[in-house]
């Protein structure tokens, strides 16, 4: 399946709320239960766009969105400022098509251009799927919680992986500059 990625925008909101909503009540990424409506997907699009996350969608040869990804604040206390958490939605007819990997690799680059300097990805279900998507794009496991989230009818394990962006950990950032200006304190 032919496909490009581009920015998300708003216009990307109704599709992008339906394959969020087809991902809350059919897979367990989401620890959600009911599907938020597409007025807060739209609040939740614009407090992470407005703050210079990026926010990347997947699109076929006539515009279709076949999924997106967006990186979010991993924490909102200013320590965590050069941290972000990864956050990849597909919808059905795109899945196991490498169009999650392109999006994730998108992420991961953008990320590092804008100094960021850790990505998370918190897991849910601990799905094999995105734990081996992950782990091909160089995270590695952090933890496991056992027993986190109890959606259709069973306990659910949620994993943490981590993979360093840029230098990493290995010199200072710059707090003068993004994304050291996030947060005030």
């Amino acid at each position: 399946m032919p496909f490009f990625l581009r920015d998300a925008t708003p216009s990307d909101l109704p599709a992008i709320s339906e394959i969020y909503r087809e991902s809350v009540l059919n897979g367990v990424a989401s620890y959600e239960i009911i599907p938020p409506s597409e007025s807060e997907m739209a609040s939740r699009f614009s407090a992470n766009t407005s703050l210079g996350y990026p926010y990347i969608a997947a699109v076929d040869e006539n515009g279709a969105l076949l999924g997106y990804a967006y990186a979010s604040a991993f924490r909102t206390r200013p320590a965590y400022r050069w941290t972000v958490e990864d956050s990849i939605y597909l919808a059905p007819t795109a899945r196991g098509l490498g169009i999650g990997r392109a999006l994730l690799t998108a992420l991961i680059s953008r990320c590092t251009e804008l100094g960021f300097r850790q990505m998370v990805a918190i897991i849910g279900g601990a799905h094999p799927a995105s734990i081996a998507l992950h782990r091909a794009l160089g995270f590695e496991e952090t933890g496991l919680l056992k027993g986190t989230g109890y959606k259709h009818g069973r306990w659910l394990d949620t994993m943490i992986m981590q993979r360093p962006l840029g230098d990493g950990k290995d010199s200072d950032p710059n707090p003068s500059v993004y994304p050291g200006t996030l947060f005030d304190g």
